[in-house]
Protein backbone atom coordinates (compact mmCIF):
# COMPACT_ATOMS: atom_id res chain seq x y z
CA UNK A 1 0.00 0.00 0.00
CA UNK A 2 1.17 3.51 -0.78
CA UNK A 3 0.17 7.11 -0.24
CA UNK A 4 -0.44 9.16 -3.38
CA UNK A 5 0.32 12.85 -3.07
CA UNK A 6 0.34 15.77 -5.46
CA UNK A 7 1.85 19.06 -4.36
CA UNK A 8 1.32 22.34 -6.17
CA UNK A 9 0.53 20.40 -9.35
CA UNK A 10 0.05 22.38 -12.52
CA UNK A 11 -0.33 20.39 -15.70
CA UNK A 12 -2.21 20.23 -18.97
CA UNK A 13 -1.66 19.77 -22.66
CA UNK A 14 1.15 21.66 -24.34
CA UNK A 15 1.68 24.93 -22.51
CA UNK A 16 -2.00 25.30 -21.55
CA UNK A 17 -2.64 24.28 -17.92
CA UNK A 18 -5.80 22.39 -17.01
CA UNK A 19 -4.94 21.90 -13.34
CA UNK A 20 -3.76 24.90 -11.36
CA UNK A 21 -1.44 24.41 -8.36
CA UNK A 22 -3.50 21.70 -6.71
CA UNK A 23 -2.70 19.63 -3.63
CA UNK A 24 -4.17 16.22 -2.83
CA UNK A 25 -3.24 13.39 -0.46
CA UNK A 26 -4.77 9.93 -0.85
CA UNK A 27 -3.71 7.95 2.18
CA UNK A 28 -2.49 4.39 1.90
CA UNK A 29 -5.28 1.82 1.57
CA UNK A 30 -8.05 4.42 1.16
CA UNK A 31 -10.20 5.49 -1.77
CA UNK A 32 -10.70 9.08 -2.91
CA UNK A 33 -13.26 10.10 -5.53
CA UNK A 34 -12.51 13.19 -7.62
CA UNK A 35 -15.85 14.67 -8.60
CA UNK A 36 -16.30 17.34 -11.25
CA UNK A 37 -18.00 18.40 -14.46
CA UNK A 38 -16.70 17.37 -17.87
CA UNK A 39 -13.61 19.39 -18.66
CA UNK A 40 -12.82 20.19 -15.03
CA UNK A 41 -9.51 18.27 -15.15
CA UNK A 42 -10.42 14.93 -13.55
CA UNK A 43 -8.85 12.64 -16.14
CA UNK A 44 -5.91 15.02 -16.53
CA UNK A 45 -5.12 14.46 -12.85
CA UNK A 46 -5.07 10.69 -13.30
CA UNK A 47 -2.82 10.95 -16.34
CA UNK A 48 -0.36 13.11 -14.41
CA UNK A 49 -0.27 10.62 -11.52
CA UNK A 50 0.09 7.66 -13.89
CA UNK A 51 2.93 9.35 -15.78
CA UNK A 52 1.12 9.95 -19.06
CA UNK A 53 1.55 13.73 -18.63
CA UNK A 54 4.61 15.64 -17.48
CA UNK A 55 3.79 18.33 -14.85
CA UNK A 56 4.36 21.94 -15.81
CA UNK A 57 5.04 22.61 -12.12
CA UNK A 58 4.69 20.86 -8.79
CA UNK A 59 5.29 17.21 -7.98
CA UNK A 60 3.75 13.73 -7.80
CA UNK A 61 4.81 11.37 -5.01
CA UNK A 62 4.04 7.67 -4.65
CA UNK A 63 4.71 6.24 -1.17
CA UNK A 64 6.78 9.29 -0.35
CA UNK A 65 9.04 8.86 -3.38
CA UNK A 66 9.08 11.50 -6.11
CA UNK A 67 7.57 10.16 -9.34
CA UNK A 68 7.61 13.52 -11.13
CA UNK A 69 8.85 17.02 -10.44
CA UNK A 70 11.13 19.52 -12.16
CA UNK A 71 14.12 17.18 -11.92
CA UNK A 72 12.76 13.62 -11.75
CA UNK A 73 10.39 11.69 -13.98
CA UNK A 74 9.65 8.00 -13.35
CA UNK A 75 8.27 6.14 -16.37
CA UNK A 76 4.62 4.99 -16.07
CA UNK A 77 5.51 1.27 -16.07
CA UNK A 78 7.81 1.78 -13.08
CA UNK A 79 5.32 3.56 -10.80
CA UNK A 80 3.49 0.46 -9.55
CA UNK A 81 0.13 1.79 -10.72
CA UNK A 82 -2.87 -0.03 -12.18
CA UNK A 83 -5.07 1.97 -14.56
CA UNK A 84 -8.70 1.19 -15.49
CA UNK A 85 -10.11 3.20 -18.38
CA UNK A 86 -13.72 4.13 -19.03
CA UNK A 87 -14.02 1.62 -21.90
CA UNK A 88 -12.03 -1.10 -20.14
CA UNK A 89 -9.49 -1.25 -22.97
CA UNK A 90 -9.57 -5.05 -23.28
CA UNK A 91 -7.79 -6.71 -26.19
CA UNK A 92 -10.56 -8.21 -28.34
CA UNK A 93 -8.34 -10.96 -29.80
CA UNK A 94 -7.32 -12.30 -26.37
CA UNK A 95 -9.36 -14.42 -23.99
CA UNK A 96 -10.30 -13.18 -20.53
CA UNK A 97 -7.30 -15.09 -19.17
CA UNK A 98 -5.05 -13.60 -21.84
CA UNK A 99 -6.19 -10.09 -21.01
CA UNK A 100 -5.69 -10.51 -17.28
CA UNK A 101 -2.29 -12.19 -17.68
CA UNK A 102 -1.03 -9.64 -20.20
CA UNK A 103 2.24 -8.25 -18.88
CA UNK A 104 2.72 -10.78 -16.08
CA UNK A 105 6.49 -11.39 -15.76
CA UNK A 106 6.62 -14.83 -14.21
CA UNK A 107 6.58 -18.13 -16.18
CA UNK A 108 3.44 -18.65 -18.30
CA UNK A 109 2.65 -21.93 -16.56
CA UNK A 110 1.91 -19.95 -13.41
CA UNK A 111 -0.45 -17.50 -15.07
CA UNK A 112 -3.55 -19.68 -14.83
CA UNK A 113 -3.57 -19.77 -11.05
CA UNK A 114 -3.13 -16.02 -10.81
CA UNK A 115 -5.92 -15.44 -13.35
CA UNK A 116 -8.39 -17.64 -11.45
CA UNK A 117 -7.46 -15.93 -8.18
CA UNK A 118 -8.13 -12.50 -9.70
CA UNK A 119 -11.45 -13.58 -11.20
CA UNK A 120 -12.59 -14.60 -7.73
CA UNK A 121 -11.37 -11.31 -6.25
CA UNK A 122 -13.45 -9.26 -8.73
CA UNK A 123 -16.49 -11.51 -8.28
CA UNK A 124 -16.51 -13.33 -11.63
CA UNK A 125 -16.95 -17.09 -12.22
CA UNK A 126 -13.68 -18.78 -13.09
CA UNK A 127 -15.28 -20.50 -16.07
CA UNK A 128 -15.23 -17.14 -17.87
CA UNK A 129 -11.43 -17.37 -18.20
CA UNK A 130 -11.54 -18.80 -21.73
CA UNK A 131 -14.20 -16.49 -23.16
CA UNK A 132 -13.51 -13.50 -25.37
CA UNK A 133 -14.46 -9.97 -24.26
CA UNK A 134 -17.32 -9.81 -26.79
CA UNK A 135 -18.92 -12.77 -25.02
CA UNK A 136 -19.19 -10.81 -21.76
CA UNK A 137 -21.62 -8.19 -20.52
CA UNK A 138 -20.43 -4.62 -20.04
CA UNK A 139 -20.18 -5.09 -16.30
CA UNK A 140 -18.18 -8.29 -16.69
CA UNK A 141 -15.79 -6.56 -19.10
CA UNK A 142 -15.13 -3.82 -16.56
CA UNK A 143 -14.42 -6.38 -13.85
CA UNK A 144 -11.95 -8.11 -16.18
CA UNK A 145 -10.30 -4.72 -16.77
CA UNK A 146 -10.01 -4.29 -13.00
CA UNK A 147 -8.56 -7.79 -12.64
CA UNK A 148 -5.95 -6.94 -15.27
CA UNK A 149 -5.08 -3.73 -13.40
CA UNK A 150 -4.65 -5.77 -10.19
CA UNK A 151 -2.64 -8.56 -11.81
CA UNK A 152 0.76 -7.05 -11.03
CA UNK A 153 -0.28 -6.29 -7.42
CA UNK A 154 -0.09 -2.51 -7.84
CA UNK A 155 0.01 -0.39 -4.73
CA UNK A 156 -2.15 2.25 -6.45
CA UNK A 157 -5.19 1.82 -8.74
CA UNK A 158 -6.53 4.69 -10.85
CA UNK A 159 -10.14 4.43 -12.08
CA UNK A 160 -11.14 6.74 -14.95
CA UNK A 161 -14.97 6.76 -14.90
CA UNK A 162 -15.04 2.95 -15.27
CA UNK A 163 -18.78 2.57 -14.62
CA UNK A 164 -20.19 5.41 -16.72
CA UNK A 165 -21.13 3.28 -19.76
CA UNK A 166 -23.10 0.72 -17.74
CA UNK A 167 -26.84 0.69 -17.08
CA UNK A 168 -28.06 1.38 -13.55
CA UNK A 169 -28.22 -2.20 -12.23
CA UNK A 170 -24.87 -3.23 -13.74
CA UNK A 171 -23.31 0.00 -12.57
CA UNK A 172 -24.20 -0.58 -8.94
CA UNK A 173 -23.19 -4.25 -8.97
CA UNK A 174 -19.87 -3.54 -10.71
CA UNK A 175 -19.12 -0.64 -8.39
CA UNK A 176 -19.74 -2.81 -5.32
CA UNK A 177 -17.56 -5.60 -6.72
CA UNK A 178 -14.79 -3.10 -7.46
CA UNK A 179 -14.95 -1.63 -3.96
CA UNK A 180 -14.78 -5.13 -2.46
CA UNK A 181 -11.82 -6.09 -4.66
CA UNK A 182 -9.93 -2.95 -3.66
CA UNK A 183 -10.56 -3.69 0.02
CA UNK A 184 -9.32 -7.26 -0.39
CA UNK A 185 -6.10 -6.21 -2.10
CA UNK A 186 -5.52 -3.18 0.13
CA UNK A 187 -4.70 -0.96 -2.84
CA UNK A 188 -4.86 2.81 -2.64
CA UNK A 189 -7.46 3.98 -5.16
CA UNK A 190 -8.37 7.20 -6.94
CA UNK A 191 -11.66 7.30 -8.84
CA UNK A 192 -12.71 10.13 -11.12
CA UNK A 193 -16.41 10.55 -11.84
CA UNK A 194 -19.11 13.11 -12.61
CA UNK A 195 -21.72 11.00 -10.79
CA UNK A 196 -22.43 12.44 -7.33
CA UNK A 197 -24.07 9.37 -5.72
CA UNK A 198 -21.23 7.23 -7.04
CA UNK A 199 -18.60 9.45 -5.43
CA UNK A 200 -20.44 9.69 -2.12
CA UNK A 201 -21.10 5.94 -1.83
CA UNK A 202 -17.76 4.65 -3.11
CA UNK A 203 -15.04 6.72 -1.50
CA UNK A 204 -13.53 7.44 1.91
CA UNK A 205 -12.99 11.04 0.77
CA UNK A 206 -14.50 13.18 -1.98
CA UNK A 207 -12.51 15.90 -3.75
CA UNK A 208 -14.70 18.40 -5.63
CA UNK A 209 -12.88 19.80 -8.65
CA UNK A 210 -13.97 22.92 -10.48
CA UNK A 211 -12.09 24.85 -13.16
CA UNK A 212 -8.88 22.97 -12.42
CA UNK A 213 -8.89 23.61 -8.67
CA UNK A 214 -10.19 21.69 -5.67
CA UNK A 215 -13.03 23.46 -3.90
CA UNK A 216 -13.31 20.96 -1.04
CA UNK A 217 -11.71 17.67 -0.01
CA UNK A 218 -13.45 15.87 2.84
CA UNK A 219 -15.29 12.67 3.85
CA UNK A 220 -18.61 12.17 1.98
CA UNK A 221 -20.81 13.13 4.95
CA UNK A 222 -18.86 16.35 5.44
CA UNK A 223 -18.78 17.45 1.82
CA UNK A 224 -22.54 16.76 1.46
CA UNK A 225 -23.71 18.05 4.83
CA UNK A 226 -21.21 20.89 5.29
CA UNK A 227 -20.21 22.16 1.84
CA UNK A 228 -17.81 25.10 1.79
CA UNK A 229 -19.83 27.19 -0.66
CA UNK A 230 -23.11 27.22 -2.61
CA UNK A 231 -21.48 25.73 -5.70
CA UNK A 232 -20.36 22.61 -3.84
CA UNK A 233 -23.77 22.44 -2.16
CA UNK A 234 -25.71 22.45 -5.43
CA UNK A 235 -23.21 20.24 -7.25
CA UNK A 236 -23.61 17.47 -4.68
CA UNK A 237 -27.31 16.84 -5.15
CA UNK A 238 -30.47 18.89 -4.86
CA UNK A 239 -30.09 21.94 -2.64
CA UNK A 240 -32.07 25.12 -2.18
CA UNK A 241 -30.04 28.29 -1.61
CA UNK A 242 -32.42 30.76 0.05
CA UNK A 243 -31.86 34.37 1.15
CA UNK A 244 -31.78 34.71 4.92
CA UNK A 245 -31.05 36.99 7.86
CA UNK A 246 -29.78 36.16 11.37
CA UNK A 247 -32.54 36.30 13.96
CA UNK A 248 -32.03 35.67 17.70
CA UNK A 249 -29.43 32.92 17.27
CA UNK A 250 -31.19 31.37 14.29
CA UNK A 251 -31.54 32.26 10.63
CA UNK A 252 -34.81 33.48 9.17
CA UNK A 253 -35.79 32.53 5.61
CA UNK A 254 -38.97 31.69 3.69
CA UNK A 255 -39.07 28.31 5.47
CA UNK A 256 -39.15 29.88 8.94
CA UNK A 257 -36.59 30.37 11.72
CA UNK A 258 -34.00 27.62 11.36
CA UNK A 259 -31.21 26.27 13.54
CA UNK A 260 -27.75 26.82 12.09
CA UNK A 261 -24.84 24.37 12.05
CA UNK A 262 -21.43 26.06 12.13
CA UNK A 263 -20.83 29.51 10.68
CA UNK A 264 -23.39 32.27 11.41
CA UNK A 265 -22.84 35.57 9.56
CA UNK A 266 -23.66 38.90 11.12
CA UNK A 267 -25.69 40.18 8.16
CA UNK A 268 -27.51 39.01 5.06
CA UNK A 269 -26.72 35.40 4.18
CA UNK A 270 -27.59 32.43 2.01
CA UNK A 271 -29.21 29.36 3.57
CA UNK A 272 -28.73 25.83 2.22
CA UNK A 273 -31.66 23.47 2.71
CA UNK A 274 -31.72 19.95 1.24
CA UNK A 275 -35.15 18.81 -0.03
CA UNK A 276 -35.02 15.76 2.26
CA UNK A 277 -34.88 18.14 5.25
CA UNK A 278 -38.32 19.57 4.41
CA UNK A 279 -41.04 17.69 6.27
CA UNK A 280 -44.53 17.86 4.74
CA UNK A 281 -47.58 17.65 7.01
CA UNK A 282 -51.28 18.68 6.93
CA UNK A 283 -51.95 22.41 6.48
CA UNK A 284 -51.67 24.41 9.70
CA UNK A 285 -49.40 21.95 11.51
CA UNK A 286 -45.95 23.19 10.45
CA UNK A 287 -43.82 26.33 10.32
CA UNK A 288 -45.19 27.66 7.02
CA UNK A 289 -48.13 26.77 4.79
CA UNK A 290 -47.68 25.88 1.12
CA UNK A 291 -49.48 24.50 -1.91
CA UNK A 292 -48.24 21.56 -3.99
CA UNK A 293 -47.46 22.77 -7.51
CA UNK A 294 -46.07 19.57 -9.01
CA UNK A 295 -44.66 16.20 -8.04
CA UNK A 296 -42.10 13.99 -9.76
CA UNK A 297 -42.59 10.38 -8.67
CA UNK A 298 -39.57 8.02 -8.64
CA UNK A 299 -41.12 5.05 -6.84
CA UNK A 300 -38.92 4.87 -3.75
CA UNK A 301 -39.27 8.63 -3.28
CA UNK A 302 -40.82 11.71 -4.87
CA UNK A 303 -39.69 15.31 -5.33
CA UNK A 304 -42.41 17.89 -4.79
CA UNK A 305 -42.38 21.54 -5.85
CA UNK A 306 -44.32 23.69 -3.39
CA UNK A 307 -45.43 27.30 -3.50
CA UNK A 308 -45.22 29.50 -0.41
CA UNK A 309 -47.35 32.65 -0.69
CA UNK A 310 -47.77 34.13 -4.14
CA UNK A 311 -44.49 33.20 -5.82
CA UNK A 312 -41.82 31.64 -3.56
CA UNK A 313 -41.19 27.98 -4.43
CA UNK A 314 -39.28 25.28 -2.55
CA UNK A 315 -38.72 21.54 -2.93
CA UNK A 316 -39.38 18.62 -0.60
CA UNK A 317 -38.27 15.02 -1.02
CA UNK A 318 -40.65 12.51 0.52
CA UNK A 319 -41.19 8.76 0.55
CA UNK A 320 -42.89 7.77 -2.70
CA UNK A 321 -46.02 6.57 -0.92
CA UNK A 322 -46.39 10.01 0.71
CA UNK A 323 -46.38 12.00 -2.54
CA UNK A 324 -49.27 14.41 -3.09
CA UNK A 325 -51.24 15.81 -6.00
CA UNK A 326 -50.95 19.39 -7.32
CA UNK A 327 -53.26 21.81 -5.54
CA UNK A 328 -53.13 20.14 -2.13
CA UNK A 329 -52.56 22.47 0.84
CA UNK A 330 -49.81 21.39 3.22
CA UNK A 331 -47.47 22.66 5.94
CA UNK A 332 -43.67 22.62 5.85
CA UNK A 333 -41.12 22.23 8.63
CA UNK A 334 -37.34 21.99 8.23
CA UNK A 335 -35.76 19.13 10.16
CA UNK A 336 -32.27 19.51 11.59
CA UNK A 337 -29.76 22.35 11.35
CA UNK A 338 -28.94 24.11 8.07
CA UNK A 339 -25.73 25.39 6.54
CA UNK A 340 -25.34 29.14 6.06
CA UNK A 341 -23.02 31.09 3.75
CA UNK A 342 -22.20 34.78 3.67
CA UNK A 343 -24.27 36.57 1.03
CA UNK A 344 -22.56 36.89 -2.36
CA UNK A 345 -22.00 40.39 -3.70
Amino acid sequence: MSDVEVRGLRTGYGSTPVLHDIDLLVRSGTTTAVLGDSGSGKSTLLKAIAGFLVPLAGSVLIDGQVAADGKTFVAPEKRGIGYVRQDGGLFPHLSVAGNIAFGLPFPRRKHRGRVLELLEIVGLPTELADRRPDQLSGGQQQRVALARALALSPTVVLLDEPFSALDTALREATREATAQALRETGATALLVTHDQPEALSFADEVAVLRDGRFRQVAPPRTVYGSPVDPHVATFLGEAMILPGTPSQGKVHCRLGDLTVAGFMPSGACEVMVRPEQVQVSPAGTGAVDAVVESCVYYGHDALMNLRIGDSDTVKARVVGADSMEPGEHVALTVRGPVRVFAAQD
